[in-house]
């Protein structure tokens, strides 16, 4: 069954490659979670030392895009309305 446009929760940006704002209520759960996990990285890299932080904020940057890949329109370059 293919996708329609309102299962998206993060829409494709109008130009260039990536996503754009969510456009619904999960999507914007998943980017407050992810800043709220930044934010708490942020918050206890003194305790985490450098490479730790490091890993930590890529892990999380990473689950970030699968969300987005998983539950995103399929990236691929836009040139706006063409």
């Amino acid at each position: 069954m293919p996708n329609r446009a309102d299962d998206y929760w993060f829409p494709a940006k109008r130009y260039g490659w990536g996503w754009g704002v969510p456009n619904t209520w999960q999507g914007w759960v998943v980017l407050s979670a992810f800043a709220a996990l930044l934010s708490l990285g942020a918050i206890f890299r003194g305790q985490l030392g450098h490479l730790l932080f490091i890993a930590y904020t890529v892990a999380v940057c990473l689950g970030l895009v699968a969300v987005c890949w998983l539950k995103g329109e399929p990236p691929r370059w836009r040139w706006g309305d063409r």
